[in-house]
C-alpha cells in the first residue's frame, strides 16, 4: 500500500471557518465542540445527529443556531466550509469521503478510520477535491507533551535507545467513556478494542516525537471474554534511527495493576509519563538528579489543535495532525493487530 507523506492544502484560503458537526456525543461535548466557540475566525452553523431531541437540546446548550437529522443539510450548505466528525469510527471514511466532495475541509475524530486502506480512501478523496484533511489527535498540541519533545529534541536523556509503553486497566475500565451502547469495544464499529482507541494516542504522538514508525508486528488475544474485542495487544515496533519500541495493553487487569506509563530511555537518562488524565506527570532522571513536571490540561482539551486547523485554514498557522499523519497511526495498529 502507498505510505503518503507529504500533506496536501490546495484549498483556498477562508476568512472565517464556519463549521458544520457531524456527531455530538460525549468526546464533541466535553471535548471539542466549546472549542469551535472560543477560537477567533471559528464559529459552528449547524449540528447533525440522527436523534432529533439529542440533536435540538446539544444546538440549544452549545449556542449553535441549527441543528439537523440529515447530513445533506451539512453538505449542501454553502456557507458552510469545514465538516468535524464525531462518529463512531466505522463512519468516518463515508462521511469523509461525501463532505470532501462536497467542497469541506475536514476534521475527523480518531482512530481516524477503521483500516489503513479506508483512511487511504479519505486522503484520495481529499486530495482529489483540494480540500484539507486533519485528524484529533491533539496531544501534539498539550503543553506536558511539548514538554517531552523538548527534553528528547534538546538531548537531555542524550541519544534515545527505546521507549517503552506500559496500559493496564481493569475490566471497569473509568478510562474511556461508556456510552448506552459501548461501540469501542466492538470491532465492526471501532475497528477493535481499547487498543484502538487509547494506543492510538500513544502511537501517533511517538510518530510526532521521532518521526514514522518503519516497522511493527504484535500478538493480540480474548483473554477474559468480556466483550468480542480483544482486550490484550503487546508489539514490538522500530523507529527511525533504529530507536526500538514495545507495547503491552491489558484491559482485564485487577485494579492494584492499573498502570499508564511510557517511559523513554536514552543513552543519558530516561524520562517517563502517563498518556491519559490530569495531570500528567513527568519523571526526568539524568546523571545531575530527579527533576519532576507537572501538567494540567487545559479544557476543552482539543482547543489548542483545532486553534492550529483553524488558522492553517485562514493561511497563518498549520496543523501538527493530518490525514498523513493519522493515516500512519492506523497502518501501525492494523500491522501490530495482524489486520
Amino acid at each position: 500500500m502507498r505510505i503518503f507523506v507529504e500533506n496536501f492544502i490546495s484549498m483556498e484560503k477562508v476568512n472565517k471557518v464556519i463549521w458544520g458537526i457531524v456527531g455530538a456525543g460525549d468526546v464533541c461535548e466535553v471535548k471539542s465542540a466549546p472549542a469551535f466557540q472560543l477560537i477567533s475566525n471559528s464559529e459552528v452553523k449547524n449540528v447533525m445527529r440522527r436523534n432529533a431531541i439529542k440533536a435540538e437540546d446539544f444546538a440549544k446548550r452549545h449556542g449553535i443556531s441549527n441543528w439537523t437529522t440529515n447530513l445533506d443539510d451539512l453538505l449542501n450548505d454553502l456557507e458552510i466550509n469545514a465538516i468535524y466528525i464525531a462518529t463512531p469510527p466505522d463512519s468516518h471514511a463515508e462521511i469523509t469521503i461525501k463532505a470532501a466532495q462536497a467542497g469541506k475541509a475536514v476534521y475527523v475524530e480518531k482512530p481516524m478510520a477503521n483500516s489503513y486502506a479506508e483512511c487511504l480512501q479519505m486522503i484520495q478523496a481529499c486530495e482529489a477535491a483540494n480540500v484539507p484533511l486533519f485528524v484529533a489527535y491533539y496531544r501534539r498540541t498539550l503543553n506536558g507533551f511539548l514538554k517531552i519533545k523538548e527534553i528528547v529534541d534538546n538531548k537531555l536523556i542524550g541519544d534515545v535507545r527505546f521507549v517503552s509503553i506500559e496500559m493496564n486497566q481493569p475490566l471497569n475500565t473509568t478510562i474511556v467513556a461508556k456510552p448506552e451502547q459501548n461501540w469501542r469495544v466492538m470491532p465492526e464499529i471501532s475497528g477493535g478494542g481499547y487498543f484502538h482507541d487509547l494506543a492510538s494516542h500513544q502511537l501517533d504522538f511517538l510518530d510526532f516525537l521521532f518521526g514514522p514508525i518503519t516497522v511493527a508486528k504484535g500478538l493480540n488475544y480474548n483473554q477474559a471474554s468480556n466483550y468480542r474485542a480483544d482486550d490484550i495487544v503487546s508489539a514490538v515496533f522500530r523507529f527511525p534511527n533504529n530507536i526500538i519500541g514495545t507495547g503491552t495493553w491489558c484491559f482485564s487487569t485487577h485494579s492494584v495493576s492499573e498502570k499508564d506509563q511510557i517511559k523513554i530511555v536514552g543513552s543519558k537518562g530516561e524520562v517517563e509519563f502517563n498518556t491519559f488524565g490530569n495531570p500528567m506527570k513527568i519523571v526526568l532522571k539524568t546523571e545531575n538528579g530527579m527533576n519532576e513536571f507537572l501538567y494540567n490540561h487545559d479544557q476543552p482539551i482539543q482547543k489548542q489543535l483545532i486553534e492550529l486547523v483553524v488558522k492553517e485554514l485562514v493561511g497563518v498557522g498549520k496543523s501538527p495532525s493530518t490525514g498523513v499523519s493519522g493515516a500512519r497511526t492506523t497502518l501501525i495498529m492494523d500491522n501490530i493487530i495482524n489486520k
